[in-house]
């Protein structure tokens, strides 16, 4: 017999061990089951002295103190002679104790035995009626949900053991799965006490989860893998999407930009900071969702032609932040967030062969976006003003020199233009320095504008009088009784 035999007790009762697990269970001079909460290990508790996890349970902080205090409990006992550590279901299946003892009782140089034992999976795939290879079925811990949470294909979620835990697992599902959504609930499988009810997302709350409970569902198309597979069947299926091209979407993807950018506009300039605005907040996610789709689109149409697809879109955004954050993962030190852009500017000035900071800032972008960005460039290795003051100054300078111009007859495209560009370009750097989006505050202003000149438009209304007819002096007074408003 093995110094330590790690050995599965199945999903249920001992009925259904095979005898030679059976025999090694009977045989050992020492057992210790890692919980007593499983019909197989109360079973065998009641047929020969046995030593419980349990207590570890409730004495440790977190489950990788209660893995640590039962790997010590197991190589203690081993000191003695052979011992067999027994689990619920298989010992290579959701198992963290067994493996973490297998592996400590090598390390120590214990010959360790490995009987894995019925996987209470075997149940579910057959009260469901799954193949999980055909099918491609993915299996997960419901006490640890990866986010994202990928639900394209059928999904099995396990422990979900207490009523806290279905309640955080309904939660998460719920955010992407409307209530109507079959769920297969199981409880027991392969014992007397066996439950397994079709149940709906909306209506599991009703439910009471034991300690071998376990969910199964399928709902399809939903999340990010159903916007992608939606729009392939769109752009074959669809007129209007079959006929578009990466040029006719051009203007669809700048208007969802703008879109966005107005939405976002509405939060907070202290967001995600402060008081939430959900109001704000369900607009915010309405145009990231259209301009996600414009992403997904283009994704779609270079699959076509197999220049890409949406995955090697998301993979080269990953790897290049990988690359442009060595301080994150490697071995780079940025502890400011201005030695975070410098370095960020180094490594893509390296990726893209660029000859100057100037370089491959976008002619296309609005003007104010291509000032911020070529100031900031320069801002990266120290050509910037340190303080407020000197920019202000600047920018009186700049006004000055306007005012000298304007104070000459000029024509159309004269000094006047390229004056007036320098005092532009100069809020711009006054507005990067005081940490306020430049184009944000435009818009700000351009809004309130718009806001204060529908007022005088009304209280012109009630005066019963043509703004068209008003002198400038009353349209000013107007104007002023707006702007108290």
């Amino acid at each position: 017999m093995a110094d330590i035999s790690v050995v599965g007790l199945g999903p249920a009762g001992l009925d259904r061990l095979p005898p030679a697990t059976a025999a090694v269970l009977t045989a050992a001079p020492m057992v210790v089951v890692r919980t007593l909460a499983h019909p197989g290990a109360a079973e065998l508790a009641a047929l020969r002295a046995v030593l419980s996890c349990d207590d570890l349970y409730e004495e440790a902080p977190d489950f990788e103190a209660v893995y640590s205090a039962i790997v010590e409990r197991v190589l203690h006992a081993a000191e003695s002679g052979p011992v067999v550590f027994a689990v619920p279901g298989s010992a290579v299946v959701g198992e963290r104790a067994a493996a973490a003892v297998v592996a400590a009782g090598r390390r120590a140089g214990h010959e360790v035995a490995v009987i894995a034992g019925e996987s209470f999976l075997d149940l579910v795939w057959t009260a469901i009626g799954l193949d999980p290879i055909a099918d491609g079925a993915q299996v997960l811990d419901g006490r640890d949900l990866p986010d994202p949470l990928p639900l394209h294909v059928p999904t099995v979620i396990t422990q979900v053991d207490t009523p806290f835990v279905l309640d955080v697992v309904v939660g998460q599902l719920s955010r992407v799965l409307p209530d109507d959504t079959e769920v297969v609930f199981m409880d027991g499988l392969g014992g007397d006490d066996e439950r397994v009810i079709l149940s709906t997302l909306g209506e599991l709350g009703e439910l009471v989860p034991g300690p071998r409970t376990t969910l199964a569902l399928h709902p399809g198309l939903v999340g990010w893998h159903g916007l992608v597979v939606t729009n392939r069947i769109l752009r074959e299926q669809c007129p209007w999407d079959r006929e578009q091209t990466h040029h006719s979407l051009i203007s669809h993807l700048i208007e969802e930009a703008y879109e966005t950018v107005e939405a976002v506009s509405r939060l907070s300039s202290e967001a995600p900071d402060g008081e939430v605005d959900y109001v704000a907040y369900a607009g915010v996610e309405e145009e990231l969702g259209d301009l996600l789709l414009q992403v997904v689109f283009h994704a779609t149409l270079a699959e076509e032609v197999s220049a890409f697809d949406v995955e090697t879109v998301a993979e080269g955004i990953r790897r290049k932040l990988v690359h442009r954050h060595p301080h994150v993962f490697g071995e780079v030190e940025a502890d400011t967030a201005h030695q975070v852009k410098a370095n960020w500017e180094a490594i893509k000035g390296e990726e893209k062969a660029r000859e100057s900071l100037m370089d491959d800032v976008p002619e296309a972008l609005p003007a104010i976006a291509r000032a911020d960005k070529l100031q900031r460039r320069a801002a990266s290795i120290g050509f910037d003003w340190r303080e407020v003051a000197p920019v202000l100054a600047k920018l009186r300078e700049e006004v000055d020199e306007l005012d000298e111009e304007l104070s000459h007859p000029h024509v159309p495209g004269d000094r006047v233009t390229a004056e007036l560009g320098d005092v532009l370009f100069s809020v711009v750097n006054l507005a990067r320095h005081v940490n306020v989006d430049p184009e944000l505050a435009l818009r700000g202003a351009a809004d309130r504008f718009a806001d204060r000149f529908r007022h005088v438009e009304r209280l012109a209304a009630n005066e019963k009088t043509a703004m068209s007819d008003m002198t400038l002096e009353q349209l000013d007074a107007l104007w002023d009784r707006a702007k108290d408003v």
